[in-house]
């Protein structure tokens, strides 16, 4: 074997072991963000009947009215852990660059489907309107019912509670955070 051969072969593992310290974090961090798969493999039908059943009884559950109600005593502190789930795909900085979803920087009260830089799929520049704590509040709940056709690959959060936080922590997120819904 000659020295240009074990000079390759030391290469190679170097380079192996660079790609698998790398790549086992980043398939780590997607398979951990909490992120639904964009296309599911096999859709399971919708139940017609009674009992109690996952996210279908967790969606039912959800008015904004309930998240209202606990937006005045909701906490930001809880909300940053809950938007951890979010920073796979999104920042919360000002001025950050967008990922793989918009910067939510000053979310509450900015246009749907306008934020610089961030090419919206064409069922969320659609929608219209601002992000208020309703409509963000029923789109973090459920994405792919809020605005059918959207590229946002996330289950959504379904306990209210986790919503209010949430809400509370994008609401500190801004130059000029928005009154409290009456």
């Amino acid at each position: 074997m000659s020295n240009s051969d074990k000079l390759n072969n030391v290469a190679m593992a170097v380079l192996s072991a660079a790609l698998f310290a790398f790549g086992g974090k980043t398939l780590i961090d997607i398979v951990g963000s909490g992120h639904a798969p964009a296309k599911p493999s096999y859709a399971l039908p919708a139940s017609t009947g009674g009992g109690s059943g996952g996210a279908t009884a967790a969606a039912a559950g959800f008015t904004f009215a309930k998240v209202a109600e606990l937006l005045p005593k909701a906490n930001a502190d809880a909300g940053a852990d809950t938007f951890k789930k979010c920073a796979a795909c999104h920042t919360d900085a000002k001025d950050a660059p967008n990922k793989v979803g918009p910067n939510l920087w000053g979310v509450i009260g900015r246009p749907v489907g306008q934020h610089a830089g961030f090419v919206y799929s064409e069922a969320v520049k659609a929608k219209g309107g601002n992000w208020s704590w309703e409509t963000l509040a029923t789109y973090l709940n459920d994405p792919r019912n809020a605005i059918p056709g959207n590229k946002m690959a996330f289950a959504g959060v379904t306990d209210n509670a986790d919503l209010a936080d949430l809400l509370a922590y994008l609401n500190k997120q801004s130059d000029k955070p928005a009154d409290l819904p009456k």
